[in-house]
């Protein structure tokens, strides 16, 4: 069975060939969704895809990487396929270089409102030893990623058109489903929606942000409801509790003081006061 393990978990494997024993997942991996933006620069080595989790994913991602590199060299098509202006050039030009570039940690690399919430620069030692071990991030260029999986900068989206590859649904569904069904332990899926659609993840936990107003009726939070991701992803990466269950799920995420609402399946439901989504 597929096994998605950090960096520190892999140094843990016991000898044995084909029949080598792994560290198993922690109890709660909470799977987050990608930025379009990325920060740049790194101090890592360039990429190597073999050393990424999952090495069964490795010949599609070779094949995507080799397709968005030959790509960024015809800069209008690249524009076209990826949905850029001529102002963004500069995400083109990331994707030319991305074989050499200098690489950092995935949970480092991406930006964004759900990634300022998580804030995992501020983490202590012993919170971003589980925050590697729990936390992974979805991606249309590699499928899935560990925390702590050294990247590069580079620009594809979910909703991407590869020139003369089929759509990125279509080439991940087959290979990452196997992988994310492979996941023995309780899963937090926070994916938006055209990744979860990649690959779905049997029995995983979703969560849908809700605004209250003063008079008691809610609305979806749309664009907002990342910050409040971001910040549950924070307390499930650091927790000390072993939730197995969406039921514990939701008592330690009541404890922390979300409210967090159940009411039948693997849905939960958080509840935040209208005052507290920004007005766009």
């Amino acid at each position: 069975m597929t096994r998605l393990r950090s960096v520190s978990e892999r140094s843990l494997d016991v000898p044995g060939g084909a029949d080598e024993e792994h560290v198993p997942w922690p109890v709660v991996l909470v799977l987050l969704p990608p930025s379009e933006t990325k920060h740049p620069g790194g101090d890592g080595a360039p990429l190597d895809l073999a050393a990424l989790a999952a090495p069964e994913l490795t010949p599609l991602r070779a094949q995507l990487v080799d397709a968005v590199v030959t790509l960024a060299g015809d800069v209008p098509a690249a524009r076209a396929a990826l949905g850029l202006s001529p102002a963004q050039d500069d995400e083109i030009a990331r994707n030319a270089a991305l074989r050499d570039s200098p690489t950092m940690p995935a949970i480092e690399r991406y930006t964004g409102v759900l990634y300022d919430a998580l804030d995992v620069r501020s983490l202590t030692r012993a919170q971003r030893r589980r925050a590697d071990a729990r936390l992974a991030v979805g991606s249309a260029l590699f499928g899935v990623l560990r925390a702590d999986d050294a990247v590069p900068a580079y620009r594809l989206s979910a909703g991407s058109s590869l020139p003369g590859l089929p759509t990125l649904r279509s080439l991940w569904k087959p290979v990452l489903t196997d992988v994310l069904a492979g996941i023995d332990d309780l899963v937090v899926d926070l994916r938006s929606g055209a990744y979860a659609e990649l690959a779905p993840v049997p029995g995983a936990v979703t969560v849908q942000v809700l605004s209250e107003r003063p008079d008691g009726t809610r609305a979806v939070v749309s664009h907002f409801n990342k910050a409040h991701k971001g910040r549950l992803a924070r307390v499930l990466a650091t927790t000390t509790g072993e939730p197995d269950s969406v039921v514990r799920l939701r008592a330690l995420l009541r404890r922390a003081g979300f409210h967090v609402e159940h009411a039948r399946g693997t849905e939960l439901t958080l509840v935040v006061p209208a005052a507290a989504v920004p007005q766009r």
